[in-house]
């Protein structure tokens, strides 16, 4: 594969995971009562729009899949974020979405008690 063709393969699978990730998380029963029916519907139709997207368009090029994509995260993020702000469960879905940027670098200290 040429330097081209794997952009391009990695930015269509880009938008096909984070699609699914995202359908996937909100669509957790963990998050019952943690995210509003509406946003909840927000993410799935988006997500649903991608992947149709998707499938509509597989000659599309790199920079259409990552339009796609930056759309897609437009109304994905603030959700998302609002869900951690909510106090999501530890280990619950979409952790992968944040990733470990710096992640318990600034974290409380804990001491061993006998």
């Amino acid at each position: 594969l040429t330097f081209s063709t794997k952009s391009y393969v990695s930015a269509k699978n880009s938008l096909e995971s984070y699609a699914f990730n995202m359908k996937n998380s909100v669509e957790d029963e963990n998050l019952k009562g943690k995210i509003s029916e509406d946003d909840k519907k927000k993410v799935i139709e988006k997500c649903n729009e991608a992947v149709s997207w998707l499938e509509n368009n597989q000659l599309a090029d790199k920079e259409e899949y990552e339009h796609q994509l930056k759309e897609l995260e437009k109304v994905c993020n603030p959700i998302i974020t609002k869900l951690y702000q909510g106090g999501m469960p530890a280990g619950g879905c979409g952790t992968q979405a944040r990733g470990a940027s710096g992640a318990g670098a600034q974290g409380p200290t804990i001491e061993e008690v006998d």
